[in-house]
């Protein structure tokens, strides 16, 4: 096994499953189901989102979105994955593996966002469990970060039960809903996670 990941010109094709979700790269026929539950969740997820862009739930932005999404994959610069219920084929929220380092550091920030309707029911935690092995384990990485407002319980949940210790607080770390946002930062280790 290689110690550092080099970028390639066949990016490894990912779509973890199991506990009945499946995680994919997102798709042109995706648009309708992923603009549909970001519309009915706006509201919902504004506080911890950044502002969106004026066009972002057209399928021109969604087709330009996949255009910076497969240049990102091919690149080793970040890995986003839409978060399916494998019984029906539903669209429940997404995840991306962004800012990927490698080198020394072999390491990424991991992001994410649940549909409202889906909320506090487990999935997301769900999904990060399933896809952890293949951060660590397919693209090599030595450690993930992630970043979420104190006030945002539910996401603190999510990484603490996915094992992530707090490392921090980062003042005003991100513009978040148009406001420079204080965040706790979280990581996890591969070794953390495999022992």
């Amino acid at each position: 096994m290689a110690l550092f990941r080099l970028p390639t010109s066949t990016a490894p094709a990912l779509a973890p499953r199991g506990h009945g979700l499946l995680l994919r790269a997102p798709q042109m026929p995706d648009y309708v189901q992923w603009s549909e539950l970001r519309e009915m969740s706006r509201l919902f997820l504004t506080p911890w989102e950044p502002i969106w862009p004026s066009d972002d739930l057209t399928r021109s932005g969604f087709r330009r979105r996949l255009r910076r999404y497969a240049e990102d994959i091919a690149e080793d610069r970040a890995y986003p994955f839409l978060v399916f219920r494998e019984s029906d084929g539903v669209l429940l929220g997404g995840v991306t593996l962004a800012n990927v380092r490698r080198g020394i550091v072999q390491a990424g920030t991991l992001g994410y966002w649940v549909g409202q309707p889906y909320a506090g029911k487990g999935y997301m935690t769900g999904a990060l469990r399933i896809l952890l092995p293949t951060l660590f384990g397919e693209l090599n990485l030595h450690r993930i970060e992630a970043a979420c407002i104190p006030t945002n319980q539910s996401s603190i949940r999510v990484l603490e039960k996915c094992g992530f210790a707090r490392e921090g607080l980062a003042r005003r770390y991100l513009c978040i809903n148009g406001v420079w946002q204080d965040h706790y930062l979280y990581g996890l280790l591969d070794e953390d996670f495999r022992g």
